[in-house]
């Protein structure tokens, strides 16, 4: 080996990549993506968890109590129920994680010097969540129960927690079917745009322009087999899941496999849209990266969206995955049908619809 040979090899290198700056651009922006998302996203410590209320007392004990759970910084009240019926509705379609219950005795009990009991409800298809709800329900129960007891020493407060849909607070019951949406987005995003992107490398794309072929059935024929595949892999990793590692399915397959249809267009769609301004399959590679890595930090994939700044709460609403999500934890642990996703499974489409257009347009540019 002689070092002459290597420093022309090096700079052919070189001068290859700075030929390429979309490719030189990526490289250099994807760590700094990555390292603020990280730094802001990657916390596990929940504030302000969303706190339903069914204060069936209405008295001002129990709306010191209330006030007892308003004023830490854990919860943030964001509901007032008459039943326990519309409780359990808002734990399943996520606007509340935990449920506060005043039964109609609570006042009666601590000014006859009973023990006061009151009902905490926790939805645990999020461990960590969950477990910070449990801990701070348990300590402002406490808290709460020594003031009463400060003059009055036979009154006495006892929060009783129940922890619903994963009472073990398992978090592979979180993260398998976590693990189903992300496969999902990784295989039909990656894999679509590099797949495009071949044949124009190889010069292939230009012998298929010149048929009688419409763009349309063009990119039906490079997706559709990558729509079976993607899919077949999604059912390989719902059988791991449960099989493998006793994952309970609580609700119905075949609308999971019909919302992960749809959430499948979306993310064709955007390996298209990548393919249509990538040059090259390494540039492809690392767009689809650029997309890929921050909505899996912004789609409470690993991390609570509670824990993260209200800007990136923000931003999180724009992410596909936060959707799917939402929607394969509350089929398979919660065991929910199509009502209470309606509003997850309509902003699912609309962003399908939305992005299907963009790609195909762009796609029918790049072949003019």
């Amino acid at each position: 080996m002689t070092i002459s040979r290597t420093l022309a090899v090096m700079r052919k290198e070189f001068i290859h990549i700075v030929r390429d700056p979309g490719t030189l651009v990526l490289i250099f922006l994807i760590p700094i993506i990555q390292m603020v998302l990280l730094g802001y996203s990657a916390r596990t410590d929940v504030d302000n968890i969303a706190l339903a209320i069914l204060d069936a007392d209405h008295s001002n004990a129990s709306r010191d109590l209330v006030s007892a759970y308003e004023s830490t910084s854990y919860f943030q009240i964001t509901n007032y129920v008459e039943n326990e019926t519309a409780l359990e509705s808002l734990l399943d379609r996520g606007e509340a994680r935990a449920g506060l219950i005043i039964p109609i005795d609570y006042s009666q009990n601590l000014q006859s010097g009973d023990l006061a009991q009151v009902g905490f409800v926790i939805d645990g298809s999020d461990p960590t969540v969950a477990a910070s709800a449990l801990a701070a329900a348990v300590q402002t129960g406490q808290a709460q129960s020594v003031k009463l007891n400060v003059g009055f020493r036979r009154r006495g407060l006892e929060v009783r927690p129940t922890v619903w849909y994963n009472p073990g607070l398992e978090s592979v019951n979180y993260m398998i079917p976590a693990l189903m949406g992300l496969i999902l987005q990784f295989l039909a995003t990656l894999v679509t745009s590099m797949a495009i992107v071949r044949e124009r490398e190889r010069g292939t794309m230009e012998q298929l322009i010149v048929t009688p072929i419409r763009p349309m059935e063009l990119i039906l024929g490079k997706t559709v087999p990558y729509i079976a595949l993607s899919l077949f892999d999604f059912v390989e990793v719902l059988v791991i899941g449960v099989v493998w590692f006793g994952v309970p399915i609580n609700g119905s397959v075949w609308l999971l496999l019909g919302l992960s249809s749809l959430f499948l267009l979306g993310a064709l769609g955007i390996g298209i849209l990548i393919s249509t301004v990538a040059h090259t399959q390494q540039e492809a590679m690392l767009m689809s990266f650029l997309f890929l890595m921050p909505s899996i930090f912004l789609s409470g994939f690993f991390f609570p969206l509670e824990a993260m700044p209200q800007v990136l709460q923000l931003l999180s609403y724009v992410v596909p995955l936060r959707y799917m999500l939402i929607i394969v934890r509350g089929i398979v642990l919660k065991g929910i049908g199509l009502g209470p996703l309606q509003s997850e499974v309509l902003i699912l489409a609309g962003f399908c619809m939305l992005i299907l257009l963009m790609a195909a347009r762009r796609f029918r540019k790049s072949l003019d």
